[in-house]
């Protein structure tokens, strides 16, 4: 999936957009507005980009698992070379603070993601700021032509970047 972000200052004319894009074949689950103006962009029949795909949960909480993982690896580790594992209690309560620290850091990541913008959004925040609106469009190889034939017809939306996955904006 390759995701299209455009930057536009004017609600009517992406309401306009994604209609010409659900006429040209485009799902309408693949179109998305990402504003701080929540109610105009209801106002408009825009689909809103969601409040948790906004916010930096995913990513936050996989950076979170990562560190959470070293750290369990590092309790056992730490274990098995100062023989904590030889006393009466064994591996038992070892693996647990194991497992309870992986999903301490998972659930710590998650909640720092709550409290950042998405980190696929981040580039756009000055902009969105500023009032201007964010369009998303994801579309497939076989869907680019279109995308593009139908943004072309609207010169003021102006390309803020091109995504090939979830991992980031390649910003132009």
């Amino acid at each position: 999936m390759i995701k299209h972000y455009y930057i536009a200052d004017d609600l009517d004319e992406l309401e306009q957009i994604e209609q010409e894009l659900q006429s040209a074949g485009i799902k309408e689950s693949h179109i998305h507005v990402l504003s701080e103006s929540a109610a105009d962009v209801e106002n408009h029949h825009l689909h809103m980009v969601n409040s948790l795909q906004q916010q930096d949960v995913v990513h936050s909480a996989e950076v979170g698992a990562i560190v959470g993982v070293i750290g369990a690896l590092s309790v056992l580790v730490l274990a098995y070379l100062f023989g904590w594992a030889s006393t009466a209690a064994g591996w038992l309560p070892l693996i647990f603070l194991s497992i309870v620290t992986l999903g301490f850091c998972t659930w710590e990541g998650g909640l720092i993601g709550i409290q950042k913008p998405n980190v696929n959004f981040a580039p756009f925040q000055k902009l969105l700021h500023e009032g201007k609106h964010i369009l998303l469009v994801d579309g497939n190889q076989k869907e680019e032509p279109t995308i593009d034939r139908v943004i072309s017809g609207h010169p003021d939306l102006k390309l803020a970047g091109i995504s090939e996955s979830s991992w980031g904006t390649k910003l132009k």
